[in-house]
């Protein structure tokens, strides 16, 4: 029966090594073979996450736990798995707690922020008493090619959160989700370097697919332990989809080009090289 582990020390390690460790969203059942396949080859922990759209698109919280856990047993995966909820409101974090996610991210950024600070310290108490990891949002990441890039974090709400006994905490610091615009102005590594002096727990980079490699690892080396990385996968898993029928091998009807299994794997074999690729970006060593 699969394990998920909670990632506490994972990301504890993370930063205390100035490694990080990427989190990778699922989207349907290929994605996730995908995405396991590539930790498992290059034998390094990953966060696997579900967004609550992508839960619902694929049937819900329940089904995506035990989709996870089954290819986990059927791909022999050996190394640390962390089931997350991504961006999360109070009820869907709630439920994923009942269901045994090992981690929950719940985003409360858009409430006033004393409703937020209540609810978030809710979200603690009630996954504590499981075991499972909490990561919190502040500040506002920005969304796909918006020029404005969200509203940074502040020193003082990170001191607050942490002291709510979140265990990650998410910044907003420059960061986009999604694909960053022409004339992106980049991290601001200076609020960066104000929240990691403020305070000790792993922080964590939304909107990671798109930052240039040299930003993405000076922020690593700033205390980022945890990457979230989703678009670029999208994007080549389109890429790889498209120069499939570009090439008309969905026509060769002798070859059963139209399976959609044959259809649907150039994209999910361009996940998994992806992923290496951003492993080795990310610094994440092999389990021992």
């Amino acid at each position: 029966m699969a394990y998920f582990d909670n990632g506490n020390k994972i990301f504890a390690d993370a930063r205390a090594k100035h490694y990080a460790v990427g989190a990778y969203n699922i989207n349907n059942l290929e994605w996730t073979r995908a995405i396991l396949r590539a930790a498992n080859e290059t034998k390094t922990p990953v966060l696997v996450q579900v967004s609550m759209g992508a839960a619902k698109y694929m049937g819900g919280f329940k089904f995506v736990r035990d989709m996870v856990a089954d290819q986990m047993d059927a791909m022999n995966i050996t190394v640390p798995v962390i089931l997350n909820l991504d961006h999360g409101d109070y009820d869907a974090a709630m439920k994923c707690i009942e269901l045994g996610y090992s981690s929950v991210m719940y985003d409360g950024h858009k409430l006033p922020v004393k409703e937020n600070y209540a609810r978030t310290k809710e979200v603690v108490r009630a996954a504590h008493q499981r075991g499972i990891s909490v990561e919190a949002e502040i500040g506002k990441v920005g969304e796909n090619q918006d020029t404005n890039s969200g509203e940074l974090a502040s020193v003082e709400d990170a001191r607050a959160f942490a002291g709510l006994g979140v265990d990650k905490l998410a910044c907003g610091i420059g960061n986009i989700h999604g694909i960053y615009p022409a004339g992106w102005r980049g991290l601001d590594f200076n609020r960066l370097a104000a929240i990691a002096d403020a305070v000790d727990i792993p922080l964590v980079l939304h909107g990671g697919s798109g930052i240039p490699k040299e930003q993405v690892q000076k922020a690593i080396s700033m205390g980022i332990a945890k990457v979230n990385i989703n678009t670029e996968f999208q994007l080549a898993f389109q890429d790889a989809t498209r120069a499939y029928i570009e090439a008309a091998r969905d026509l060769d009807k002798d070859h059963k080009g139209y399976d959609p299994r044959k259809l649907l794997l150039p994209g999910t074999e361009a996940i998994t090289n992806k992923m290496k690729e951003m492993i080795e970006w990310l610094g994440t060593p092999a389990v021992a």
